[in-house]
């Protein structure tokens, strides 16, 4: 399921999730109907977050290639999103009922290789412990 965040805590922060999710979809949309450029017009590709400002002014979108490994073609894909923002906000200004659209930033989101690393960690740690259990103390 895809995250949706904002980045600060408020209590009227409706409008801003509200916005991020819509950006998101109409950038699923926009990529995979629009862009030309073959590393990024695969269905691998996936908007897994947007963060957006209070003010609406910047919106941080989280990018991900279910086939990239290394990070080389990682910061090449992000490199091909950051090219082509300005062609990627202008569609969401067609889109978007709003008055300003914001500013897009792309970032790779690595969150499930950290998470696998953490939970291979986190079972090493608790293999050790439960064998220093079992072995006795003299």
């Amino acid at each position: 399921m895809p995250r949706v965040r904002v980045l600060h805590r408020s209590d009227s922060f409706g409008r801003e999730l509200r916005v991020a999710e819509h950006i998101r979809k109409e950038l699923i949309d926009v990529i995979r109907r629009k862009m030309r450029d073959p590393r990024v017009s695969s269905a691998e590709i996936s908007i897994t977050e947007v963060l957006v400002t209070r003010d609406i002014s910047i919106a941080d979108v989280f990018v991900r290639h279910a086939d990239l490994s290394e990070s080389t073609e990682k910061e090449k894909l992000i490199e091909v999103f950051e090219r082509a923002a300005g062609f990627l906000r202008s569609e969401l200004a067609q889109r978007l009922a709003m008055r300003n659209t914001p500013q897009l930033r792309f970032h790779y989101d690595d969150m499930e290789e950290v998470g696998h690393r953490m939970d291979t960690l986190i079972d090493k740690a608790m293999a050790r412990e439960s064998l220093s259990e079992r072995v006795p103390l003299e």
